[in-house]
């Protein structure tokens, strides 16, 4: 009997062609319930149920409609139906989990048994991906693993042999493992439930229609199954897109990349000639698109057909390019707002008073959330089938957070971003809880990271209090005292958690159920109980339920660092997703290439269609070179690009499709998509491209919406022109520098009262080392007086120990800080001997303040002198430390440096009450350093003219800007062009300078 064996063309609508050829084959418009006794199989389930609503809406779903189940991804309840045969029962598929986990384990044993090396567990979870994936392939395939016997190290490369060893130990190992579990391989299972239902299939055929549509046949159990459905009595196959017009020498000629290479492979398992399958019920609707796909993608060696299309006209070829077009858009953000306007395009219009469907059909999410996102300009929702990651939801995130800022323990960053999510609540009110955290933020983890672990944050807020206290901030410190009452009960909910983390290793299970009390303590408020926030409707479900399974599949495993417990939870989080149950546009979609299979759409958008995007570039394998997958008769990895090709090729067939790219991804070129390059080869040399251009500029469009109608002017820096009253009357001389460099930021500070918060995680800098050298010295010259001893230098450095104890430096820091301290203690002492014979005596860290005219009022003018020295002459000398780089002359004499000539003329007017007016004979800067030059003394030259010139542009530029004209004007002479201010990006500097930050004009 000859074998049932069909097709339906590229350009024919597969699933209402398949329906209406069951129908009348069934007699189902006459008996609605003639369909009720078939049995179709699909290749995946968004195809069942795509026919399931074609056939409703053909018969106004008034049938019965036929047993629809899918080939990929099933279980034997699904594919073994009763054909007079006992029941099969197969030992249940292992859980990917479960063997992630014990594969990972195996690679991880394996690896610090024979290489002694220190691979983590995550580390080994991810070679454990692609082992599964090996396993599959080589189950799938059929590949008998015994040939690793043969394969010769000695051909490849050294590190070979140890993979080639490693591999023979799992295949020898692994079943022994599977056979423990009481479980199968997926692939195995699979192959298995195939193979007895053909068998079974065979032996007590069926009554009722059996037929298998839509598939390719890649996998050889599948291909079995289609040739035993093929030569049942009743038996139906239906392939999808088979070219019978290819001509017999490309047919023989196919490579795996070509999409007719997946139609011989399945045609020759079943022995089955291409001229024996026959056209089922409905010839090419576009027979034009057709010829122009088939010799688009015609095999290389055959392309010499083209020039017998030239010589003989182009008219198929012209033909087929009708409603096809291409948009290349010039990044990612102008081809989602192009298929946007598609999209929208469609919902306006209607085809003969029937409203359009589209769909977007690619394998780059990035686009597809971009499109997604773009439709929501329109309060349009679409539906990504690719769905949302597990660890994007609120659960998901909340879960990942507190298991990385109990990695981190509890560094600033991660611990707010944990304590700042919505479901952070800490058995308070949530609002008084997100009180407490931003002020937390503002008053302890600005700036340096404090020490490690939650003792830590305790001893910064205790710091904190001190600090504030001391200095009598009487704004800090009473949220401070709060804090440190608060910190309390929410540092007793984290320490099982942090006290896990403080242990090298911990079993899964344990870290676990130790992660999730703590995520439902944290997550109660003083009305809700955590779990009934974080477990409920469609998310917390997701979540939950993988929490169970990685419980059950981490059962028994050995301990793993705890490092690895936030990457092993998040990844697995990351690759579970979940899809919407309802508000799905009706007639837009956004779907991945395997869920367009089957599907007709009035306009089909195939996107992202960039080399190493569509087709997708193979994956790297990391336990088989090619040529050892060659030798051990695994597939090509092209085999997966030739299955890309089928799904473009039968998707481009369809009535109305655009073709659409992006020149460019993140700033760097791309490469067209070699189907696309095909194509323009074809057209360009037909002279047909501008056929390709599409009915209107959508990329242009796209372009122009959001452009202003007309060309935005350059902003011009801002000139505030605050009243003379609120213009500050007050400043200290360091503040003087800033006045002359960047007005707009006293203005910021004084006038609009805006403080810049020190960054999070800031790393221990000039500022923090200055600051406690300063306040070493300080003591230190305090304590020994006038009276250099022996053991000075011993001295400095025990009060430099202590004044690094109290600022709660990190040991990190001290390790680099004190070597270059000791250094330059020794110089400094050396120094003070030196000077020590002409100084009469010694004033540190005074403060001082004298008054200027100046026409809105009198101007004062403060100061805290780092030291005087009242010199035997009765003079002064000023002095003042650095611990970084001294002024350069030209800043000196430019006085754009002032603070030292500006503290002379305090000292001069008696601004110094302790020191009393003195004439300032010495400028000298003592830089403290401990590099390759421990220091450096650099007095200044001419000091009384340098004095009284700092003094007469002070009352100048006091003159200036007590005229109301007077703008405080923003980045006048910048340190350095590149260098940022605190509110420049309140000056929004960014956009009026042509570098992002004026030049500097030193």
């Amino acid at each position: 009997m000859p074998p049932n064996i069909f097709t339906i063309p590229a350009s024919a609508p597969f699933a209402e062609t398949l329906a209406r050829g069951l129908i009348v084959r069934t007699g189902a418009d006459r008996d609605p319930l003639a369909l009720s006794s078939i049995t179709l199989f699909l290749p995946t389930r968004r195809a069942a149920r795509a026919l399931n609503e074609v056939f409703a809406r053909m018969l106004y779903g008034a049938a019965l409609l036929p047993n629809i189940r899918p080939l990929g991804d099933v279980d034997e309840d699904e594919l073994l139906f009763d054909t007079g045969a006992e029941p099969l029962t197969i030992p249940p598929a292992i859980s990917p989990l479960r063997r992630r986990l014990l594969l990972a384990a195996l690679v991880q044993r394996w690896e610090h048994k024979a290489r002694r090396g220190h691979l983590t567990f995550v580390q080994a979870a991810s070679l454990a991906d692609g082992l599964a994936k090996l396993l599959d392939e080589a189950e799938t395939q059929e590949v008998d693993l015994t040939k690793l016997d043969k394969l010769v190290p000695k051909q490849f490369a050294a590190h070979w042999s140890e993979v080639h060893k490693f591999l023979k130990l799992v295949r020898d190992e692994w079943p022994k493992l599977l056979d423990a579990e009481g479980a199968l391989n997926p692939a195995a299972r699979r192959n298995f439930a195939l193979r007895e239902l053909a068998a079974r299939l065979r032996d007590h055929p069926p009554h009722g229609l059996i037929a298998a549509a839509g598939s390719t046949g890649s996998i050889p159990a599948t291909a079995e199954l289609i040739g035993t459905i093929a030569r049942l009595p009743n038996g139906l196959v239906v392939l999808p897109g088979l070219d019978g017009e290819l001509d017999e020498a490309s047919w023989n000629d196919l490579e795996p990349g070509h999409p007719q290479f997946g139609m011989k492979e399945l045609l020759r398992r079943i022995e089955m000639p291409r001229h024996a399958v026959s056209m089922f019920d409905s010839p090419p609707q576009n027979g034009g698109r057709e010829t122009l796909l088939r010799e688009t993608l015609r095999p290389a060696p055959t392309t010499d057909a083209w020039r017998a299309i030239a010589e003989r006209g182009s008219g198929n070829i012209a033909d087929g390019l009708q409603g096809l077009s291409l948009i290349e858009a010039a990044h990612p953000g102008e081809e989602a707002a192009a298929v946007a306007l598609l999209f929208r395009e469609c919902l306006e219009r209607e085809d003969n008073g029937r409203s359009r469907t589209a769909a977007l059909v690619t394998p780059d999410r990035g686009l597809a959330r971009r499109v997604a996102a773009e439709m929501r300009r329109w309060d349009v929702e679409v539906d990504d089938s690719a769905g949302q990651k597990v660890s994007l939801t609120a659960p998901g995130t909340f879960l990942c957070l507190l298991a990385e800022a109990a990695a981190t323990q509890f560094a600033p960053v991660p611990l707010l971003a944990l304590l700042k999510h919505p479901f952070a609540s800490g058995r308070q009110a949530t609002a008084d809880f997100r009180r407490r955290v931003r002020q937390l933020d503002r008053f302890v983890l600005r700036g340096p990271r404090p020490e490690p672990g939650l003792d830590g944050l305790r001893a910064a807020i205790a710091v904190a209090l001190a600090a504030a206290t001391k200095s009598a901030r009487e704004y800090e410190k009473a949220p401070l005292s709060e804090l440190a009452y608060w910190f309390g009960p929410l540092g007793e909910m984290l320490q099982p958690l942090a006290a896990v983390y403080q242990g090298s290793t911990a079993s899964i299970v344990d870290m676990l159920d130790i992660h999730l009390v703590a995520a439902e303590t944290l997550a109660t408020t003083d009305s809700i109980s955590g779990d009934r926030k974080l477990w409920q409707r469609q998310h917390g479900e997701a979540v939950a339920n993988f929490c169970a399974e990685l419980r059950q599949a981490a059962a028994g495993l050995p301990k793993i660092e705890t490092s690895s417990y936030p990457l092993l939870l998040r990844k697995g989080l990351d690759e579970r997703v979940i899809r919407p149950p309802y508000g799905r546009h009706p007639r837009l979609a956004i779907l991945g290439p395997l869920e367009a299979r089957l599907q007709s759409f009035d306009v089909v958008v195939l996107g992202g269609l960039n080399e190493g995007a569509w087709p997708q570039a193979p994956d790297a394998d990391p336990w088989l070179s090619r040529p050892m997958r060659a030798q051990l008769g695994l597939e090509s990895p092209e085999r997966r690009i030739g299955q890309s090709a089928h799904d473009f090729a039968m998707l481009a067939a369809q009535p109305r499709v655009v073709l659409t790219r992006s020149q460019k991804v993140d700033g760097t070129p791309t490469v067209r998509s070699r189907w696309l390059q095909r194509l323009l080869q074809l057209t360009r040399g037909l002279g047909l491209e501008e056929r390709l251009q599409p009915e209107q500029p959508y990329a242009q469009f796209a372009a122009m919406r959001d452009d202003p109608s007309v060309p935005p002017k350059r902003m011009p820096p801002p000139r505030p022109c605050p009243p003379i009253a609120a213009r500050p009357r007050r400043l200290s001389v360091t503040e003087i520098e800033t006045w002359l460099r960047d007005p707009f930021a006293i203005y910021a500070k004084h006038v609009l009262r805006l403080q810049p918060l020190d960054p999070l995680d800031a790393e221990i800098g000039a500022l923090e080392r200055g600051s406690a050298i300063h306040s070493a010295l300080e003591l230190f010259l305090k304590e020994i007086g006038t009276d250099l001893q022996d053991d000075a230098s011993l001295k400095l450095i025990r009060i430099s120990d202590e004044v690094f104890r109290e600022a709660n430096l990190p040991k990190g820091v001290l390790a680099l800080w004190k070597p270059r301290f000791l250094r330059a203690a020794n110089w400094f002492v050396t120094l003070e001997r030196k000077r020590r014979p002409e100084i009469k005596k010694s004033l540190l860290e005074i403060a001082g303040e004298t008054a200027f005219p100046g026409p809105g009022g009198e101007f004062k003018l403060r100061a805290r002198a780092d030291r005087i020295d009242i010199l035997n002459d009765g003079t002064a000398a000023l002095v003042d430390y650095k611990t970084g780089s001294l002024p350069t002359p030209k800043q000196v004499k430019s006085l754009l440096l002032p603070q030292l000539p500006l503290e002379g003329a305090i000292l001069a007017h008696g601004g110094f009450a302790e020191a009393g007016p003195l004439v300032p004979s010495q400028l000298i800067y003592i830089r403290f350093g401990g590099g390759a030059e421990p220091g450096e003394l650099r007095p200044l030259d001419d000091v009384a003219a340098l004095v009284a010139k700092a003094e007469q542009q002070l009352i100048r530029r006091i003159a200036d800007f007590d005229e109301q004209e007077m703008p405080y004007l923003s980045r006048v002479r910048p340190y350095r062009a590149d260098s940022a201010g605190d509110y420049d990006h309140l000056a929004r500097v960014r956009e009026w300078s042509l570098i992002g930050w004026e030049e500097a004009e030193e």
